[in-house]
């Protein structure tokens, strides 16, 4: 698995995803804002959940608004990882209401794409609870989003694979087909990857078929990752195995077929879903302490 696993998002990781978003948002300035109101109003603004959600993101939209002007008061947080419930107040910021436009966008983005793999990490996670197996991401993540989106994973229980491939080896289907051409099979693949790997990197293999694990096992792999096979034909590679390796399976597990492929007895279920095709959370930011009553930011 990633060396990030257990290590906590830093705020330089944060600060940069935060500068790039705001470029795209702000780089020519707000035009609306600007031209509506030349004068300051205080107001207050809270991102208000609409669906009950497992809370990632956070730490990063606080930033956002720090990032858009520093004298913005953050007065109420709720933790990134906790569960609440629809119309629970996820942050609540006050002071000027033309910098809190400004920053809405951007923090409202943020916190929907996290939340929403969170979430969805926690419905994966709920599903094979007690069965021992653990939930994994994969690296279909969003480009120059990794960081944040793994992060989201392990706030909803999840655990992360390999966060680069510099992480691990991982020898799938196309490093195989070639290596065919070769005459190499998928021991050989291990033994070569062994070889040349630095020292203490974890062997994991893809294995399509009982015979490709039989390699596996004869290549001494670390890992044998199971793709793309039904619930019972998983269930003999694992008899198969015996705990000579640990079992990942992977290939279009959903929620509906998560829970059978965990009772097979493997380790780790891989799920790219959880940050390429995650639904974005229900939030949206409200105004209100402003002299003309309360209105939602679109």
């Amino acid at each position: 698995m990633s060396k990030q696993n257990n290590n906590p998002l830093n705020i330089q990781t944060i600060r940069k995803a935060v500068q790039l978003a705001l470029a795209e948002d702000l780089d020519h300035g707000d035009v609306t804002t600007s031209a509506l109101f030349p004068r300051s109003i205080q107001a207050r603004a809270a991102i208000v959940a609409h669906q009950p959600i497992t809370v990632a993101g956070v730490a990063v939209a606080r930033e956002v608004f720090l990032a858009v002007d520093p004298s913005l008061r953050i007065v109420k947080t709720i933790n990134d990882g906790a569960t609440v419930k629809p119309d629970a107040e996820v942050i609540v910021v006050r002071g000027d209401v033309r910098s809190l436009l400004m920053a809405e966008r951007v923090a409202v983005n943020f916190l929907q794409r996290l939340s929403g793999i969170a979430t969805l990490t926690a419905k994966f996670c709920a599903a094979v609870h007690n069965t021992g197996t653990a939930i994994l991401d994969t690296r279909k993540t969003t480009p120059g989003l990794r960081a944040l989106e793994k992060w989201a994973v392990h706030l909803g229980g999840g655990r992360n694979h390999r966060f680069s491939l510099g992480d691990g080896v991982l020898i799938k289907d196309n490093h195989l087909a070639v290596l065919r051409s070769t005459g190499v099979d998928v021991a050989g693949a291990c033994r070569l990857a062994r070889a040349g790997a630095p020292h203490g990197l974890c062997i994991e293999v893809e294995a399509k078929s009982l015979q490709e694990v039989k390699e596996a096992l004869a290549g001494k792999a670390d890992i044998i990752l199971l793709d793309n096979m039904s619930p019972a034909l998983v269930q003999k590679a694992v008899a198969l195995i015996k705990k000579r390796a640990l079992v990942e399976v992977s290939g279009g597990i959903t929620l509906q077929t998560v829970a059978d492929m965990a009772q097979a007895g493997v380790d780790f279920i891989s799920v790219g879903a959880l940050t390429h095709s995650a639904p974005a959370a229900d939030l949206s930011l409200d105004l209100t302490g402003y002299r003309g009553g309360r209105g939602r930011s679109r």
